[in-house]
C-alpha cells in the first residue's frame, strides 16, 4: 500500500442547468479539499480527468482546477483521457506520482458535461471512443455497439433478456438511495423486462433501461502517501491499482470475452493477496446491462456464458454473497464520462468508511472497482481498504 484516499466530493450527475465545466470542477475541488482537511497549498499535484471529445468548447481544462483557490496556482496539473475509463486514470496517475515519491498529496478530479449537447452529437462523440475505421458507422452510437454485443451473446449463449432485465432493475432499486444518482426511481423487473413506449428497443436487445444516462458532473478525491493519510482523518488505501490496456478495434479480439478486465481482475487479486470472495462488494462498469453481465465472467464471479447465474439466484443484490454496484452504478447514477471513474472510487470510500447511508454494505471492509474505456480496451481495476 503506497497511497491512500482521504477525502472526497460527488456533486450530484444528471442535466445540472446553470453550471460549467468549470464550476463543477471548482466546486469538488474545494469540497474535497474541505473533507480531507488539507489546504491547497500542501497539494503537490492535480490530475483532471476530462473525456470531452466536443461536448466542451473549452478543450485545455488542467488549470480550470487552480480556479479554486490562489494557492493552487503554480502546482503541477494534466489533463488526462482514456474513453469512459478517464476519471480512473485521473486517480491512477495520482497513485504513481505517490509511488513515485514525486508527490505526497494529489488531487484527482473527473468532469463531464454533456446535456448541453445536441443527442445526435453526443452519439458521434461517444462514438470517437471506438475504433472508428471499422466501427463509427455502427447504427445506434455506442449503443449499437453493446448492442452488437448483446446479439453475439446472445446466439452464443441464449436468450439473456430476462439476466439483463435483473441487472437493470437491481441497478435502478439500489439508486434509490443514491443521494447524488441521476435516476432514483426503482423501476421493477417487469418495466425493464418489457419493450413499451417508454422502453423501446434501442439497440439490438437492449432496450431504454439497458443503457446509461447522458450525464453532466463531477467528483474529486484527495489521494495522499500512507504515512500522510495516517495522520489525517481518515484513510482508505489501495491494495492494488491495475491498468490493463487492450486493442481498440474489435475485429482484433473474442468481444464476449472482455479479456483487458479479465486480465485487470487477475493481476489486481493477485498483486492484493486476496480473492474474489474476499470482497464486500464491487462498483463495476454497466454502461450497458450486457457490459456487467459479461463483467461477472471476466472478474471470475462465474465460467464464461454462465454470468446469469449471478444475478438471477441473488449473488450480486445488495445482501448477496458479492454485492455489484451499491451505489446504482452507471444506470441509475448516471455517465458523466470524465467524472465516472472518480465517483466509483468516491462511492467506494464512502462504503469503506461507513458513510454510504442508505447505499451502506453492512461490515464493508474490502472493496473492488472495475472502470473500463471503450468496448474493454481501456481496463483499470482496484482494490481498497480502510486503515483509518
Amino acid at each position: 500500500m503506497t497511497a491512500a484516499i482521504v477525502g472526497w466530493a460527488h456533486t450530484p450527475f444528471g442535466k445540472l442547468t446553470g453550471e460549467t465545466v468549470e464550476s463543477l470542477i471548482v466546486q469538488v475541488t474545494t469540497e474535497a479539499l474541505a473533507d480531507a482537511g488539507i489546504e491547497a497549498k500542501d497539494v503537490d499535484e492535480i490530475v483532471l480527468g476530462h473525456f470531452n471529445a466536443g461536448f466542451s468548447p473549452q478543450d485545455f481544462t488542467a488549470s480550470l482546477v487552480l480556479q479554486a483557490s490562489p494557492d493552487l496556482r503554480f502546482k503541477r496539473a494534466l489533463r488526462v483521457e482514456n474513453a469512459c475509463a478517464t476519471g480512473s486514470a485521473a486517480v491512477h496517475q495520482g497513485i504513481k506520482s505517490i509511488e513515485a515519491r514525486t508527490a505526497r498529496i494529489v488531487l484527482a478530479v473527473g468532469v463531464e458535461q454533456m446535456t448541453t449537447t445536441p443527442a445526435a452529437e453526443i452519439g458521434r462523440n461517444l462514438l470517437k471512443a471506438s475504433y472508428v475505421r471499422e466501427e463509427a458507422e455502427i447504427d445506434g452510437g455506442f449503443a449499437g455497439v453493446f448492442g452488437q454485443i448483446a446479439g453475439l451473446y446472445f446466439q452464443k449463449y441464449g436468450d439473456q433478456s430476462d439476466a439483463l432485465a435483473m441487472i437493470a432493475a437491481k441497478n435502478h432499486k439500489n439508486g434509490v438511495g443514491n443521494p447524488y444518482a441521476q435516476m432514483r426511481k426503482d423501476l421493477g423487473f417487469e418495466f425493464c423486462r418489457t419493450e413499451s413506449e417508454k422502453n423501446p428497443f434501442v439497440a439490438g436487445p437492449l432496450k431504454r433501461t439497458d443503457c446509461s444516462l447522458v450525464s453532466d458532473g463531477a467528483a474529486a478525491v484527495v489521494l495522499a502517501d500512507v504515512e500522510t493519510a495516517l495522520k489525517l482523518g481518515k484513510a482508505v488505501a489501495f491494495r492494488a491499482a491495475e491498468h490493463v490496456q487492450d486493442f481498440l478495434p474489435m475485429s482484433k479480439r473474442d468481444i464476449l470475452k472482455f479479456e483487458g478486465c479479465a486480465v485487470g481482475w487477475q493481476r489486481a487479486l493477485a498483486s492484493s493477496g486476496l480473492e474474489l470472495s474476499d470482497l464486500s462488494f464491487v462498483e463495476t462498469h454497466d454502461c450497458f446491462t450486457v457490459a456487467e453481465l459479461i463483467e461477472y465472467e471476466a472478474m471470475g464471479l462465474t465460467p464464461e456464458g454462465e454470468g446469469a447465474r449471478a444475478i438471477k439466484e441473488g449473488w450480486t443484490q445488495k445482501d448477496g454473497k458479492l454485492p455489484v454496484n451499491p451505489s446504482g452504478g452507471l444506470k441509475a447514477k448516471g455517465h458523466p464520462i470524465g467524472a465516472t471513474g472518480v465517483s466509483m472510487h468516491a462511492m467506494t470510500a464512502m462504503q469503506l468508511t461507513g458513510v454510504a447511508g442508505n447505499l451502506q454494505i453492512k461490515n464493508a471492509r474490502l472493496g473492488g472497482v472495475f472502470n473500463m474505456g471503450g468496448t474493454a480496451v481501456a481496463n483499470y481495476v482496484s482494490i481498497m481498504e480502510r486503515i483509518k
